[in-house]
């Protein structure tokens, strides 16, 4: 079961492509997109989400595109989700009072408590997991080849 939303994974695929791809220059929202099967402009609005939080910084020119704005182990996975949930929540409460008093309590105190697991892990930490599963993917591809 997926307990974030679409916008919240994407956000979190983007800033990890970034951190892996922006070397030695920064990752056109373009390439981006194509990475990860988006039309360029549905990603900008997120991309400039990430900006304004201070995960992403933009790079503008020819050769503009986006890097991390700090080093990646000082990103978590937290702070990009909250980021892009804090722009798509909306202010109203719901009418219903039961869902106001017992049900929007519970999911709220669970849905922290998953943020808090979140900020234990770091866009290094994925990063890393990344390059784990491409180093043994590289291997299983090698040894279906052996005699």
């Amino acid at each position: 079961m997926m307990l974030l939303d679409r916008r919240s994974v994407l956000a979190l695929a983007a800033v990890v492509d970034i951190a892996i791809h922006a070397r030695p220059q920064p990752v056109a929202a373009k390439q981006l997109a194509g990475r990860l099967d988006l039309p360029p402009r549905h990603l900008e609005t997120l991309l400039q989400t990430l900006v304004r939080a201070d995960i992403l910084k933009g790079v503008r020119g020819p050769r503009g595109g986006y890097e991390l704005a700090r080093e990646r182990r000082r990103i978590t996975a937290a702070e990009i989700v909250r980021a892009v949930q804090s722009e798509a929540e909306d202010d109203e409460k719901p009418e219903n009072t039961f869902i106001q008093n017992i049900i929007s309590p519970v999911v709220t105190r669970a849905g922290e408590a998953f943020l808090t697991a979140l900020e234990q892990v770091t866009i290094d930490d994925i990063c890393g997991q990344v390059a784990e599963t491409k180093t043994s993917a590289e291997q299983a591809a090698k040894s279906d080849f052996t005699i």
